[in-house]
């Protein structure tokens, strides 16, 4: 029975196919319990199987493609683009600027985490569904920076406040870095380094301080940043950088 078949050596399924970009390793599971994935053409009754390669293995009835390498990109995120395959209301997404951005042999590519409708700036994206849990999980404590124009009345003194958290409305905001960037007048510039990276988290903690933002812009993740980065354009992270993160990654995780 293909159920059945657990060998001492091996990699469990979840993890194969979370390398080969099919989904995270959590939702791949519960794909398994929806008796999505199948071996040899019978269905799939639990994760525990290990395997050394996908070999005979369908999702939804497709075959699935050998694991790549890990690959990440960088991608300069527009406001007005969602960040999902498809949006119910018929709103642009992430996918239709990255045909274009993306090489042509870049494969299906998944966005680690994801930016607002509004938010625009540094969005990684990835092939691999394991890289892309474990950045972000907030257990890996992986720094997101973002650039935040406000207007209002603020200082650095209240600013220095975030260093120990925030509640706001029963929710637990834990440690932000942030810093007013020189400047005079309402509209001010407000730096942000985070790393639970909650929803919509730096637009209510600033309203939460009195301030309005209308610009919000993601210019770091880990050790990733947007740089120069064209707006709409994106570019791969050399190989090299992206073994050293994730050896980095896996580290943290212990």
């Amino acid at each position: 029975m293909a159920d059945n078949r657990l060998p001492e050596e091996g990699d469990r399924i979840a993890k194969l196919l979370a390398r080969a970009g099919i989904a995270s390793r959590r939702e791949i599971e519960r794909m398994i319990a929806d008796g999505r994935v199948s071996i040899d053409g019978k269905v799939l009754t639990t994760p525990a199987v290990k395997l050394n390669n996908l070999n005979g293995v369908t999702v939804d009835g497709k075959a699935v493609a050998q694991a790549e390498a890990p690959r990440l990109f960088a991608f300069h995120k527009p406001s007005g683009l969602i960040t999902a395959e498809r949006d119910p209301k018929g709103r642009p997404t992430i996918y239709t600027a990255l045909r274009n951005a993306l090489p042509k042999n870049a494969g299906r590519v998944m966005p680690v985490g994801r930016l607002d409708f509004n938010t625009e700036g540094l969005l990684l994206l990835t092939n691999d569904g394991e890289m892309k849990r474990a950045m972000e999980l907030p257990s890996s404590g992986i720094p997101r920076t973002y650039r935040a124009r406000a207007f209002g009345d603020i200082t650095q003194a209240q600013l220095d406040e975030l260093i120990e958290g925030i509640e706001i409305d029963g929710i637990r905001y834990g440690r932000i870095e942030a810093d007013l960037e020189r400047g005079s007048g309402k509209n001010r510039w407000v730096q942000m380094t985070l790393t639970e990276g909650k929803n919509r988290e730096v637009r209510l903690v600033l309203e939460h301080l009195g301030l309005q933002v209308n610009r919000l812009l993601r210019v770091g993740y880990g050790p990733f940043e947007l740089g120069e980065l064209a707006r709409g354009q994106a570019v791969e992270i050399r190989q090299a950088d992206v073994e050293r993160f994730r050896k980095q990654l896996t580290r943290a995780r212990k």
